[in-house]
C-alpha cells in the first residue's frame, strides 16, 4: 500500500486497490463508502472517488481530482455527496487520507450505541494499531453522530465532535457506519482494519453473552 501518493495519478490507482480490499472484506457493498487522498495543501487538492460506484470494480478514472470548492479538474463523475466530510476532517485532522466504509458491525454498534454519543473499546491488544497508542490498556472513545442529508450541516456537526474529541481515530454516523483517517494512505487503512476489527469483536461478543454463551460465536462466523 503506497503511504504517499505523489500525485492523482498515483493516488487512483491506490484508491482502486484500496476498494476492491475493502469490497472483498464486506466493508463496501453496493455503492457505499468513499475514499480520498491529499495530494497537495496549498491550494488544497483531493483525489476522491466518484459517486454512485461500485467500490469493488473502481478504475482509475473513477477517482475525481478535486479542489476545496468541489470542482472536478479529473476523472468522470461527481464528487461524492459527502466530500464535504473529506474536507471537514482533512482540515480538523491534517490527514493524508480519508476512508468511509459501510460494514454490518460499524452500523449495528453505531445504532447500538447512538443514545451514548459513542462507544468506549479498551483492553484489547488490536488498539495498538493506531497511531500513537503503545498499550492495550488504552481507552479509544469513538464519536457517534446523527446521521444527516445536509451535509453542510453534518459537516459542522462531525466538525464539532473532532473538537470536542481530539485524540479518536475515527467516527461513526448513527446507522451508517465509520470514518477514519491517517498520515498517508497506508495509516488510514490500517486504522479501518483495526477498527473493523474491534467493531466486530466487540458485535459478537455482545451477541454471544446476551445469548447466555449458548450457540458458541463459530456459528455466527
Amino acid at each position: 500500500m503506497p503511504n504517499a501518493p505523489a500525485g492523482p495519478a498515483e493516488a487512483a490507482e491506490a484508491l482502486c486497490a484500496v476498494g476492491r480490499r475493502f469490497h472483498a472484506r464486506g466493508w463496501v457493498l453496493g455503492t457505499s463508502g468513499n475514499f480520498s487522498v491529499v495530494t497537495a495543501r496549498d491550494p488544497l487538492r483531493l483525489s476522491i472517488t466518484a459517486s454512485s460506484l461500485d467500490k469493488g470494480a473502481l478504475e482509475p478514472s473513477h477517482i475525481l481530482d478535486i479542489d476545496e470548492s468541489c470542482t472536478v479538474h479529473g476523472g468522470f463523475g461527481n464528487p461524492s455527496a459527502e466530500t464535504l466530510l473529506h474536507h471537514e476532517i482533512v482540515r480538523r485532522r491534517g490527514a493524508g487520507a480519508v476512508l468511509h466504509t459501510h460494514s454490518i458491525w460499524s452500523t449495528l454498534l453505531s445504532d447500538s450505541h447512538g443514545l451514548d454519543g459513542g462507544i468506549a473499546i479498551e483492553g484489547y491488544e488490536m488498539l495498538k494499531g493506531l497511531d500513537g497508542v503503545r498499550t492495550h490498556d488504552h481507552r479509544e472513545w469513538v464519536p457517534i453522530v446523527a446521521n444527516d442529508q445536509d451535509m453542510t450541516r453534518l459537516a459542522k456537526i462531525v466538525g464539532k465532535a473532532l473538537d470536542e474529541h481530539p485524540d479518536a481515530h475515527g467516527i461513526l454516523l448513527e446507522r451508517h457506519g465509520l470514518y477514519t483517517w491517517g498520515s498517508t494512505l497506508g495509516d488510514a487503512v490500517r486504522h479501518i482494519e483495526i477498527l473493523e476489527f474491534l467493531f466486530e469483536t466487540i458485535g459478537r461478543t455482545t451477541m454471544y453473552r446476551t445469548r447466555g454463551g449458548q450457540d458458541g460465536i463459530a456459528q455466527d462466523s
